[in-house]
């Protein structure tokens, strides 16, 4: 068999390396010249499928945490050092209402919290800690991926090429493309995100932080090297590359309120994107005769893509359904 898959991001990678592995030949094509430069370029790389709880449904944290055991054990690019989540003293209901929605945690005191990330000694009266999520760095995870498609004598590689160029037709075609496949899928919509890296020599943290706000929540992650990814934003526009001043002030508010060191901390990047969506913020496989668009992933690429290839991988071999994101009738969602 053979499967021409169309964009390099998290998901077209993840889905490529599973069905390489499943003995497919893989033909990989992407139009930029280098792969992974969408919205996966500006992911968090947070694996929490327990914290998601509080706002997505139980089918984003049951695909999750399938994902996880993908980055964590079979690829090894992930770290399980868990997750924190704290809120300010003033808006301790938030915590409260975080804990009601979500599983899978420790309540821990500020002495605990100490001991677990030294540098937030006496920020915080109480956290939750999850302690089984886990996170990665998305460009090395990316680069990563690419080096052993690359070492795979079943895929072929082609950057900067339009699939149009492409010859004969394969056995099948799995759309990987985001939020560029809405000539084809009508109703995706983008969610634009805004993240910047700062580096501050003064702060230490082992795992990813969410610090819980009515209207200024935001979470940091660690990258090494005193580097931190600070990201919250989810504006509903379309506009893919232009950063603003409000996102960039309300990114560095809420990380300073984390804590003051970050208010000298060295801007090293901004960016943005947009994260492809549906109306009900759920992914999608969906089949069209030998096509079969994975989609929809919003601002969980990396916590949904592994699970979401293995289904891909046992819809092409198999001719499998999965109802979770699949549609029994039409092969399209009703809004699609």
């Amino acid at each position: 068999m053979h499967a021409r898959i169309i964009g390099a991001g998290v998901a077209g990678l993840c889905t490529a390396y599973v069905l390489a592995h499943e003995n497919i030949d893989v033909e990989l094509i992407e139009r930029a010249a280098e792969p992974g430069q969408g919205c996966s370029f500006y992911a968090g790389g947070m694996l929490a499928p327990w914290c998601e709880l509080e706002t997505a449904s139980p089918v984003i944290s049951e695909l999750g945490q399938e994902s996880l055991d993908f980055w964590v054990q079979e690829l090894s690019l992930a770290l399980r050092t868990g997750s924190l989540v704290v809120a300010p003293a003033r808006e301790d209901a938030e915590l409260v209402d975080f804990a009601k929605r979500t599983r899978a945690f420790q309540h821990l005191d500020g002495a605990a919290l100490a001991l677990l990330e030294p540098d937030l000694s006496g920020r915080f009266d109480r956290a939750l800690y999850f302690t089984q999520e886990a996170h990665l760095d998305p460009r090395h995870a990316l680069a990563d991926l690419i080096h052993r498609l690359a070492a795979m004598s079943n895929v072929t590689l082609h950057f900067g090429v339009d699939v149009a160029s492409l010859g004969a037709a394969p056995d099948w075609v799995v759309d990987c493309r985001g939020f560029a496949a809405r000539d084809a899928l009508k109703s995706l919509r983008g969610v634009k995100g805004e993240m910047l890296v700062l580096q501050s020599r003064e702060l230490s943290l082992s795992r990813p932080v969410r610090m819980l706000h009515p209207r200024r929540p935001v979470y940091i992650v660690p990258r090494g090297d005193g580097r931190f990814m600070v990201g919250a934003t989810m504006i509903e526009n379309e506009e893919r590359t232009r950063v603003t001043a409000r996102g960039l002030v309300e990114l560095v508010t809420s990380a300073f309120a984390l804590h003051p060191a970050f208010a000298e901390a060295e801007v090293l990047e901004t960016g943005s994107d947009l994260r492809p969506a549906f109306a009900d913020n759920h992914p999608r496989l969906i089949r069209r005769g030998r096509t079969l668009y994975i989609n929809g992933l919003y601002r969980h690429g990396f916590l949904l893509a592994p699970a979401l290839a293995k289904r891909a991988a046992r819809v092409l071999l198999q001719d499998a359904f999965f109802p979770e994101v699949m549609d029994a009738h039409s092969g399209e969602w009703a809004f699609g």
